[in-house]
């Protein structure tokens, strides 16, 4: 197991913002896109932080990330609205459309919102976040445009991505309800971060390039290349052909057909649903059926090993009060890699290392 640094928060946010200059970004792109990574390790979503800007730096590159870039409308039909991220950011791409729709919303009780090339989206519970926040409830189906990572089930090498879907549903004077996953068993941000740890990964989640199972996550992140497996076998994978029809083929128009690995470029098409509940019907009476649903869930007592039952969205809660408090690990190889990414931005490696103030700690990140 590697090295790992803590940073506290405020220097963390320093050094990315720095990395993220380097790609000419203007200042409200460099912290919609530092904001986003950072929060996603936050919330403990490490796959989804700020390890991905290496990638993003290749992407940029090569020109299939284009900063400075906003959402365009294609079709704008009342609650009907298409969309083209047009390769940028996904995190600046990703709160337009929100923003967009939730206007619709509140106008006409609900939008369907069909979002295409867009570049990486991040965590998609950030946009179920923002939906919620302005008192809707959405649904959002994801697919990915990029060297395919997880097999069929049956299959035995790569077809498709990791396909997230995402929901959320608010409740007044409660945190929202936001439940956000991969259909892969893992997402493959997290063999990422194994493979830089020098962890292994459990049994029954990766295949390698043969088709057997394997613990090694170089299977998903250095050729030969193997793939990750469903969550819930069958029910995983109709899921995420669903991922990928819905925010694919209809949302944005491009399926992943080919296992292409020369491009870095990682792009998303997202079909989303959002709906305003006052329209449609009683909200207090939705809200009073929903919390008491939940407490009566939680209220199951704990079984061996749990410490009580939760719900989505309450495990990223407590992660993100921890971390922001205590500051956020990164493996020293994930560290090394963003420094890398820096300089091929021409972002001076050593600057970025005295904004982050690193404090080195044992593999597990404590103190």
């Amino acid at each position: 197991m590697s090295l790992s640094h803590t940073i506290a928060l405020a220097p963390l946010h320093a050094a990315i913002r720095r990395v993220v200059r380097g790609f000419g970004s203007g200042p409200a792109e460099v912290e919609a896109v530092a904001n986003n990574l950072i929060e996603a390790n936050l919330t403990g979503h490490d796959s989804h932080g700020v390890g991905m800007l290496p990638r993003y730096a290749e992407a940029y590159l090569e020109g299939g990330l284009k900063p400075n870039t906003h959402v365009t409308t294609l079709l704008d039909a009342g609650a009907l609205l298409r969309l083209d991220g047009n390769a940028g950011f996904g995190q600046v791409i990703g709160q337009e459309a929100m923003a967009l729709g939730i206007e619709r919303a509140r106008q006409h009780g609900s939008c369907i919102l069909a979002l295409g090339n867009a570049h990486h989206l991040g965590r998609i519970g950030a946009w179920a976040e923002q939906v919620a926040a302005a008192g809707l409830v959405s649904l959002h189906f994801v697919n990915v445009i990029a060297r395919g990572i997880v097999a069929p089930f049956g299959g035995a090498d790569a077809r498709f991505g990791t396909n997230p879907f995402c929901a959320g549903v608010p409740i007044t004077g409660r945190a929202p309800v936001i439940l956000d996953f991969a259909t892969s068993i893992i997402a493959q941000g997290k063999t990422r971060v194994a493979m830089n740890k020098g962890e292994q990964v459990p049994a029954d989640h990766l295949i390698d390039d043969q088709g057997r199972p394997t613990l090694e996550p170089r299977y998903t992140v250095v050729p030969p290349f193997g793939a990750l497996l469903t969550f819930g076998a069958h029910k995983g994978y109709g899921l995420a052909m669903m991922a990928e029809l819905l925010g694919g083929a209809l949302a944005s128009g491009m399926t992943q057909r080919d296992n292409d690995s020369s491009q870095r470029r990682i792009l998303n098409g997202m079909f989303s649903v959002l709906v305003d509940p006052a329209r449609l019907g009683d909200v207090a009476a939705f809200e009073q059926e929903a919390l008491a649903f939940i407490d009566w869930v939680k209220a199951s007592p704990p079984r061996a090993g749990f410490d009580a039952v939760q719900v989505a969205g309450e495990p990223e809660r407590a992660r993100r009060a921890e971390r922001s408090a205590h500051g956020v690990a990164i493996d020293a190889t994930t560290w090394r890699e963003i420094l890398e990414g820096a300089a091929k931005l021409g972002v001076d490696p050593a600057a970025v290392e005295a904004d982050a103030v690193l404090h080195s700690n044992s593999p597990r990140g404590s103190k």
